[in-house]
């Protein structure tokens, strides 16, 4: 069943736009999960949270009084040449795009609901299954799905190797645009590099690194600084009017997104004292903060007891550098623990997940949400 599931989920191109100019987006997956949990007696909500990037959000119901879970995932994918849309089973493997980010994790969550509807036992609370467009970017499906549906806790099947994630680092996103004086390059006197007018500040950045790398870490990585990209420019010739670099900065507990662009003001400031000439503009693409949840939650404890069941031990406990929609929930006040399949090769042309930890995976988000769901709220 969850093989079938899977390759129908990776044979469907949803390319995020945002990140590949011509992607397709989520309307067809979209159209898969809605018709598959609407036929397993679900309630289908579906809904554009942008032109052609639609939400699924739907919800096996409780008899009441009970609490509500959430199994959250993304259907976004990073672009790919078309034979990686086309799944392939190999050693137990299912290889291609979005197998393992996070399709695996996503089909493990329709199945799990799936199952528990066909048992026809009694919930008090709601199970609600959220498939999520444009995590990959700036997570705009992940912000509407708080404003209009809430949970008192949740789990994201994100790739996970069947550990249990309580805290994951935060990012922001900037860019810094440098403004010049075009001028012919004979034009010495009347043009303004804007190119080189950057360049105190690409030092500014190695240099607040280099200080991050000494500064305490957290247990799974430490705080970064470094420029992404950089275009500007019109012709050889020609002094440069504009020039924009782009800037990642990863947080770790401790650091905060609006911290990480008081760092980069504070970068322009001290440029601008030494070169009045240099002249400035930051913008903040997007910001996110770190996230940590207790061991004490009560969706973390259901979740360690039944992977503990399951597997025959208890998981590893742990948290992750990389940011993930999680945050968006618990900065919505929603409890969001981690916990997906074993795979590798995300975001590239060898990306695979483990089946069977599929399997595995699906069984504990069904035990999980049984436990969850039949507490009073």
């Amino acid at each position: 069943m969850i093989e079938r599931l899977l390759s129908d989920l990776v044979a469907c191109d949803s390319t995020n736009p945002d990140i590949t100019p011509g992607g397709v987006g989520e309307a067809g997956i979209a159209t898969i999960i809605a018709t598959r949990l609407a036929a397993a007696g679900l309630e289908v909500d579906r809904y554009d949270v942008a032109p052609g990037r639609p939400n699924v959000v739907a919800t096996l119901r409780g008899v009441g009084g009970g609490r509500r879970l959430m199994l959250c995932g993304h259907m976004d994918v990073v672009g790919a040449l078309p034979e990686q849309f086309r799944p392939e089973v190999r050693d137990g493997r299912l290889y291609g795009r979005g197998a393992h980010d996070m399709k695996g994790g996503l089909a493990a969550a329709i199945v799990a609901v799936e199952r528990l509807a066909a048992s026809g036992e009694p919930l008090l609370g709601d199970v609600i299954v959220a498939a999520l467009c444009d995590e990959e970017w700036r997570s705009i499906g992940a912000e509407e799905l708080v404003r209009r549906t809430g949970a008192d806790a949740a789990i994201l099947p994100e790739p996970s190797n069947l550990e249990v994630i309580t805290a994951h680092g935060g990012f922001s996103w900037h860019e810094i645009t440098s403004h010049g004086v075009q001028a012919a390059g004979v034009e010495q006197d009347r043009g303004r590099d804007a190119i080189g007018k950057l360049g105190p500040i690409l030092t500014a950045i190695r240099d607040l690194d280099r200080e991050l790398e000494r500064r305490p870490a957290a247990s799974y990585g430490r705080g970064s600084i470094h420029a992404s990209t950089i275009t500007g420019g019109e012709q050889l010739p020609v002094y440069p009017s504009r020039c924009v670099v782009g800037i990642e900065r990863c947080l770790i507990p401790g650091e905060t997104w609006r911290g990480a662009e008081d760092e980069l003001l504070a970068m322009i400031a001290a440029t601008v004292a030494g070169d009045p000439q240099a002249s400035f503009e930051l913008t903040t693409i997007v910001g996110r903060d770190p996230v940590e949840l207790g061991a004490d939650e009560p969706v973390v404890a259901l979740l360690v007891a039944a992977a503990t069941a399951a597997m025959g031990g208890p998981p590893v406990v742990r948290g992750e550098i990389g940011w993930q929609d999680s945050g968006v929930l618990v900065d919505a006040g929603i409890p969001c623990v981690v916990f997906g399949p074993t795979g590798a090769g995300e975001h590239t042309d060898c990306e695979w997940v483990d089946l069977a930890s599929v399997e595995t995976c699906a069984l504990v988000l069904e035990q999980v949400a049984r436990a969850f769901c039949s507490s009073i709220g």
